[in-house]
């Protein structure tokens, strides 16, 4: 039933902004999760609600998981099956828990300005630890943002300076879970949701019910519920989605606009008040984006020969083989394998571009 609203959806909305709508959605939804966490934490501790959370959100990635079979994690190898673990703790348990002890300390509006901090820990970490190319637009982004981090922690005074230190910290762990799942091979997108969800869910609400009895009514579990399905599950698909039509870049650059949206949400939704130094870091954090976004990377480079498993498609330069009946024009998940090349293009470390750099 989800599946067909969401293909009546988009056949029925223009082959040019369908894809934008999504990623547009998809990054409302993702920064809708920041000002909700806000409220629920009113029945829940932040471990407990974590759980909840991560548990919606393999609930709304099981229609695109069950869509095709579903790959099983432990038949992965074992590299991958440490890759996912790391994605689990890091991404799954550790980041979730320390950005809601962060909201219990400050207002949703400055905790989804820091959330900010995610996509440039990104790029730090993998420059610092994973090969990746930085050039000056990129450091400079990581010194506006972190003027930017600084600046609205001085303006909420002790609780400010706490909090921003919980969510760098969240930041720090979701960086590293982007990178570690960048590299998994062999778990499309949507399994890869559906068995985080689980994992982390039942660990963080495991120590949640260890640590406090449950209080939360059946109403505020299922509401709980429903925003990790919508704003984690249902959003990281749609942003998938949307990438495999707009590019992967063009698709970051919307998602960017997560915290924006948890700004907007937090001052009509909860009535919070802009103030002045909020602003201020705001406009920072958009230079900071606005930086990455501009991160250019093209020289002559060496692809070895491998065999992989992993979402693709063919109109992308790296993908030549052949399938009975000719090529399919979606993306699609199987294992194939890549000729020994070299070539020059712009590109960003994926699975195909962990080279070094001189």
């Amino acid at each position: 039933m989800i599946r067909s609203k969401f293909r009546k959806f988009t056949s029925g909305t223009s082959a040019a902004s369908a894809p934008l709508l999504l990623a547009v959605l998809s990054a409302a939804l993702f920064g809708a999760a920041t000002p909700a966490s806000k409220l629920l934490l009113n029945g829940f501790t932040p471990n407990q609600l974590a759980g909840v959370l991560y548990l919606g959100a393999a609930l709304g990635s099981l229609p695109w998981a069950f869509r095709g079979s579903v790959q099983m994690p432990w038949r992965l190898d074992s590299a991958n099956r440490r890759l996912l673990l790391g994605s689990v703790v890091f991404g799954g348990v550790l980041g979730p828990v320390l950005v809601l002890f962060g909201l219990k300390a400050a207002s949703a509006a400055s905790i989804s300005l820091w959330l900010n901090l995610e996509l440039v820990a990104t790029a730090m970490l993998g420059a610092v630890l994973f090969r990746d190319f930085m050039g000056w637009r990129g450091w400079a982004a990581a010194g506006v943002a972190t003027l930017a981090t600084g600046i609205l922690a001085w303006g909420g005074g002790a609780a400010g300076i706490r909090a921003a230190v919980l969510v760098a910290l969240a930041c720090a762990c979701w960086g590293l879970d982007n990178q570690l799942t960048s590299l998994i091979d062999g778990l499309a997108p949507a399994d890869a949701t559906l068995w985080k969800g689980l994992a982390a869910g039942a660990m963080n609400l495991g120590i949640g019910l260890s640590l406090s009895a449950w209080a939360a009514g059946p109403v505020m579990t299922a509401l709980a519920l429903a925003i990790g399905a919508s704003c984690y599950g249902a959003s990281i698909i749609l942003y998938i989605t949307s990438a495999q039509r707009l590019g992967a870049t063009r698709s970051q650059v919307i998602f960017s606009t997560a915290p924006f949206f948890g700004v907007l949400l937090a001052v009509v939704v909860l009535g919070e008040k802009l103030s002045l130094v909020q602003s201020g870091s705001g406009v920072l954090f958009v230079s900071a984006l606005i930086l990455l976004a501009k991160e250019k990377h093209q020289h002559a480079h060496k692809h070895e020969a491998m065999e992989h498993e992993h979402r693709h498609s063919h109109d992308d330069g790296h993908h030549g083989h052949r399938h009975p009946g000719g090529r399919p024009e979606a993306e699609h998940f199987h294992r194939h394998g890549h000729e020994q090349r070299s070539h020059a293009h712009p590109h960003w470390p994926d699975l195909h571009h962990r080279h070094e750099h001189d």
